[in-house]
């Protein structure tokens, strides 16, 4: 519905023959600022034409000539620019018939009857002049002119074509420069519009993520800007109502009255055929002047469901889960494996407990799991059990009463859990959550109620617990720093996400994915695949002891180095290599300067570095010198 890129204003010329040669030509001087059609038609059809374009939804303004212009407003809604005359276009039409013969005569249309006092000291001819209101007097003045005698008769495009039918010569009394007036005029009707239409773009687009059923009309009560619960009570949801008159749907909702300078509605109970609602009207007013008006209906039902819900909305931040499947990047076996087990577990809503080490995506898959689950609807919260100490810890999660201690909020707290109702509680290091807050969980979980601090009336709760850990439980519960009967709550569905270095296959695409988002970010332009082809040996053999974090961490660092590198070629890859060290100190037991390294190593490397022996010597850890020798003796293809 909303585009970022601002679209062409579209205006129609509707012309006969005779008005073609002079639109196309000033088509052609104004095409840079507008897309202008050309609807040419014959004399018989211009009722047709003009219902055509009433359905036509593609075309701002339409251009016509006087004589058709009063027909079309009666037909159309949409803005209609008549090309005028002017006293240079008459004079220079008359001259031109002058040529012809010295009878001459001129048939316009009564909304553009000129005075025509000024013009019997300037001409040498004999001038009969008639008006008309429609087609059908044009025509029977221009058969009166013919039965006069008179041989050259001066009109709109109409008339000419009406004159040449039979027989006569006929003048286009307009020029160039009323139908470039003309078309501009159009086009900044259409540029206006635009704007308008943007304005309510971007209106539709916030209608769309209420939930109140809600619409904006304009000043005739013209239906701008409207979401979809509000087209389903109005009965349009199979419709473009936009432009659709409020006035034509039932009375109850009409903003007549607003718009007529009443005063604002606010929580009247109606009753529609699609149900119970709290209506409000209200004025919009721009700069001093009435505009428009609102209509906003809300659903009873909804609202009494809405005050069950409130507890739970603590903080939008967290309230959201961004991941899915989809949006995990790696194809290794670790990989899938851990994307199929994580897959099961979303078919249900039974506790999880994910454990890996840090910076292998705990959160990531939590969130995936939310989003394939049956609770995607409902909230997902997150909380770092290690991020507060305790006292801060246990009003987070269970919340608080009013006074239950010195600080607490006016009214109270709902907790963590509260604000996950029926959604999904993410719970990362669970491992390092302190033992007297482990038993109130432990209960939670147990009993599906939870007790603000300072309150003796538990809440009801209905939460799915997904925990995570990087430390190893079991070994925490041996140090009497874990409750086994929480470990053995917790651990129902299971799954442990490996480490980096056991998928290296996986780094080339997350890093390739990484430094492309980073480049993106600090507005780089240089192309992220072949940048990064000399540094893949070097990833994939590096051990990744903080995983994608760490990883993340690196391609930033990298972006951030090459800020201001526009050639591939000027990139100082052994620059980068000195202030990230990690990466070239080879592992112990592996080879160093003057270690082995084998054939197939330094084959890969050179193909990996695209030929770049300085970074194929820095991705196998020796030096080119090394590699140099290296190569005397094999043929790298």
């Amino acid at each position: 519905m909303f585009s970022s890129e601002k679209r062409r204003p579209r205006v129609c010329v509707l012309t006969y023959t005779a008005l073609t040669r002079l639109v196309r030509l000033a088509e052609g001087r104004l095409q840079d600022r507008a897309d202008i059609v050309v609807d040419e038609y014959s004399l018989n059809d211009a009722v047709l034409h003009a219902y055509e374009l009433h359905r036509n939804t593609h075309i701002d303004v339409i251009v016509s000539p006087a004589s058709v212009a009063e027909q079309l407003r009666a037909q159309v809604d949409k803005p209609i620019v008549s090309i005028e005359l002017s006293g240079v276009d008459l004079l220079f039409a008359l001259q031109q018939a002058s040529q012809v013969s010295a009878r001459v005569g001129l048939v316009v249309h009564t909304e553009v009857l000129p005075d025509l006092d000024w013009l019997h000291g300037l001409l040498s001819v004999q001038l009969t002049h008639h008006t008309y209101r429609h087609m059908a007097e044009a025509r029977e003045r221009v058969l009166a002119l013919a039965d006069a005698g008179i041989e050259v008769i001066v009109g709109s495009s109409l008339v000419v074509a009406l004159a040449e039918e039979h027989g006569l010569k006929g003048v286009l009394l307009h020029g160039i420069a009323s139908v470039e007036r003309a078309l501009n005029e159009a086009i900044t009707l259409a540029e206006r519009a635009i704007r308008q239409e943007d304005r309510f773009d971007h209106l539709n687009m916030a209608f769309a993520r209420l939930h109140e059923a809600v619409l904006t009309v304009d000043s005739q009560q013209r239906i701008m800007a409207i979401n979809l619960p509000m087209a389903r009570i109005l009965g349009l949801e199979h419709v473009n109502p936009i432009g659709q008159r409020l006035s034509d749907l039932p009375g109850e909702v009409s903003l007549a009255g607003v718009l007529a300078g009443q005063d604002d509605d606010v929580d009247v109970v109606v009753h529609l055929s699609r149900g119970t609602f709290l209506m409000s009207r209200s004025a919009i007013q721009d700069r001093g002047g009435l505009t428009g008006a609102m209509l906003t209906l809300r659903d009873t039902s909804a609202i009494h469901r809405a005050d069950t819900t409130i507890r739970s909305q603590r903080r939008a931040r967290s309230l959201t889960a961004r991941y899915s499947f989809d949006l995990i990047t790696g194809t290794s076996p670790a990989l899938e494996r851990a994307r199929a087990i994580a897959q099961r577990c979303a078919r249900t809503s039974s506790t999880v407990l994910i454990d890996g080490e840090t910076g292998t995506g705990k959160e990531l898959f939590a969130q995936a799991i939310h989003n394939a689950s049956a609770r995607q609807r409902g909230p997902f919260v997150a909380l770092n059990c290690a991020a507060f100490p305790e006292s801060l810890l246990e009003s987070e999660l269970f919340g608080y009463d009013e006074g239950s201690f010195t600080g607490s909020r006016k009214g109270g707290k709902p907790g963590l859990f509260e604000a996950a109702h029926t959604g999904t509680l993410f719970l990362d290091e669970i491992g390092d959550m302190p033992l007297s807050l482990q038993t109130r969980l432990l209960r939670v979980l147990q009993e599906r109620e939870v007790l603000r601090l300072g309150s003796n009336t538990p809440i009801s709760i209905d939460v799915r617990v997904i925990a995570a850990t990087h430390r190893s439980l079991p070994v925490r519960i041996a140090e009497n720093q874990f409750r086994a009967d929480l470990y053995y709550r917790l651990n129902i569905l299971r799954m442990t996400l490996p480490p980096l270095r056991d998928r290296p296959e996986d780094v080339p695409a997350l890093a390739r994915q990484l430094f492309e988002s980073k480049l993106r970010a600090l507005g780089s332009a240089l192309p992220a695949e072949p940048a990064l082809l000399p540094l893949l040996p070097l990833l994939m053999h590096y051990r990744w002891p903080g995983n994608i974090r760490e990883l993340d961490n690196l391609m930033e660092r990298l972006a951030v180095f090459l800020l201001g590198t526009r050639d591939l070629d000027a990139i100082d890859y052994e620059g980068f290599l000195g202030e990230t060290p990690e990466l070239t100190e080879l592992p112990s037991g592996e080879a160093g300067d003057g270690g082995q390294v084998d054939d197939e190593r330094v084959i890969a490397a050179i193909r990996a570095a695209g030929g770049n022996r300085q970074a194929a010597a820095q991705a196998l850890g020796i030096s080119r010198t090394t590699l140099w020798r290296r190569l005397k003796d094999i043929d790298v293809g």
